[in-house]
């Protein structure tokens, strides 16, 4: 690329100004919730559907305590494996389930069987807790304003 091409550029990007109608369409493509690791088109499908009657600020605050409460699907699955190394139900004390963490790191994960059923409904145990942080998000930032 030739300085003159560089140059011609920047003098393009400079004139060029956002229009509203311009900004509304960049805006729409913006969707803060596609940055949430493992989020998927069921979890975004509810939260659009939770949202619907949140004013502006309401969605950002909403964004922003359900963003800081959800679980990542991976990271349920990691701490389910981290129960055949090391401690059983470690899964279990993430998502607030403190009494089946208890019977879990008291049982060795019923023998390692519930283990390895959380293993195969991570994505479930991640789901479930999800749904509940929204709800609770939704009703925090429902006050909010």
């Amino acid at each position: 690329m030739h300085c003159n091409d560089l140059n011609s550029i920047l003098v393009l990007n400079h004139n060029f100004k956002k229009t509203p109608e311009i900004s509304k369409i960049m805006d729409m493509n913006q969707n803060p919730y596609m940055s949430l690791p493992g989020i998927t088109p069921e979890e975004m499908g509810f939260l659009q559907q939770a949202i619907g009657d949140l004013n502006e600020s309401q969605q950002k605050y909403f964004y922003m305590v359900y963003s800081g409460k959800r679980k990542n699907p991976q990271d349920i699955l990691l701490f389910t494996l981290l129960g055949f190394i090391v401690v059983a139900g470690v899964q279990r004390f993430v998502v607030g389930q403190i009494g089946m963490g208890l019977l879990y790191l008291f049982t060795g994960g019923f023998c390692l069987i519930g283990t390895i059923v959380d293993l195969v409904n991570y994505k479930t145990i991640a789901t479930d807790f999800n749904r509940k942080m929204a709800y609770e998000s939704y009703q925090i930032s429902k006050m909010s304003n």
